[in-house]
């Protein structure tokens, strides 16, 4: 079994525990996921099987969204509810014109502190241990993007506990508890992310994403089929080319290729190309060669092994 399943996280568990589940009903070793979601989290965890989980890495830099709660007034130590209560203000004087003004600010191309609570490295060992140590790492701002905060609502159900809903579209390595925390900083009230769901990581969306207690089911039950996606579901905005039965023999060799009779020549446009075999099969992935006007498979794909013959009596 290959490919990628886009399953929808719950709740309270973590992101290993979600491959681990589904490395167990799948009854393979190759798993993995892209993206990591705190505990706290919900939403869309892509899962790779078998060789798909090569292609994992394409997925890192991939456009993520979230649906975002930030309760303002209080502030944790690692913003978000798992932590404890380090400040409490009260923020009845914030209002939404302010904070809209504020997030203005967050958009584009920004530099970061991660949270010390966090899975982010320092020799090796992760921050959150440090901190749960207590002696919280001091981590280097880091460049992420921001494509868009859009406001859904402002809830003043409780006047010093406002609550902001968000829609936040981000690139890699962006921490949305962070910009809970420091859009609480700016605005002088303190804040925490209260709720956070995933709607999007690349191509896969929450609406279409299979809640993890039914993918295990139907995986126990042999019907993988009907949710796992082909490996190539992560490479929709690749050009694709399809090889003559000579090129493919000579890139299942990991050997050079020249694509100029398939229609394609190394250029500025052309950097990087799904191919495909005769019949249809994804066998790698080629980028310029060091040989000018030659194709370099960077990474080879083995065939699907063929399903056994049933056994006779």
């Amino acid at each position: 079994m290959r490919g990628f399943i886009n399953v929808d996280k719950p709740r309270g568990i973590t992101s290993f525990e979600v491959v681990r589940r589904i490395r167990h009903a799948a009854r393979t070793k190759k798993v993995g996921h892209a993206g990591t979601l705190d505990p706290n989290a919900t939403g869309v965890l892509p899962i790779a099987l078998g060789e798909a989980t090569r292609l994992v890495d394409e997925l890192v830099g991939a456009r993520k969204r979230y649906t975002a709660e930030i309760l303002f007034g209080v502030e944790t130590d690692t913003y978000d509810p798992e932590g404890e209560t380090v400040d409490e203000r009260d923020a009845s004087a914030l209002d939404e014109a302010r904070v809209r003004q504020a997030l203005a600010g967050f958009l584009g191309d920004q530099m970061q502190v991660p949270p010390s609570y966090s899975a982010v490295k320092r020799a090796g060992v992760p921050a959150y241990r440090a901190a749960r140590r207590g002696d919280p790492l001091t981590l280097d701002a880091r460049p992420v993007v921001v494509y868009a905060l859009d406001v859904l609502a402002f809830d003043r159900g409780e006047p010093d506990r406002p609550v902001l809903h968000l829609d936040v579209q981000c690139g890699k390595g962006f921490y949305v508890r962070s910009l809970a925390h420091d859009l609480g900083a700016l605005l002088g009230t303190g804040a925490h992310l209260s709720g956070l769901r995933r709607t999007q990581v690349g191509p896969f969306l929450a609406t279409e994403a299979v809640p993890l207690d039914e993918a295990v089911a139907r995986l126990e039950a042999g019907e993988g089929a009907s949710i796992v996606l082909p490996p190539d579901a992560v490479l929709g905005d690749w050009p694709a080319v399809t090889l003559t039965a000579e090129q493919t023999a000579r890139v299942r060799q990991g050997l050079d290729a020249s694509l100029v009779a398939n229609g394609y020549v190394v250029s500025s446009s052309h950097r990087r190309v799904r191919a495909y075999a005769p019949d249809g099969v994804l066998i790698a992935l080629l980028e310029p060669s060091s040989v000018l006007g030659a194709w370099h498979p960077y990474r080879v794909f083995p065939p699907e092994p063929a399903a056994a013959a049933p056994t006779t009596r």
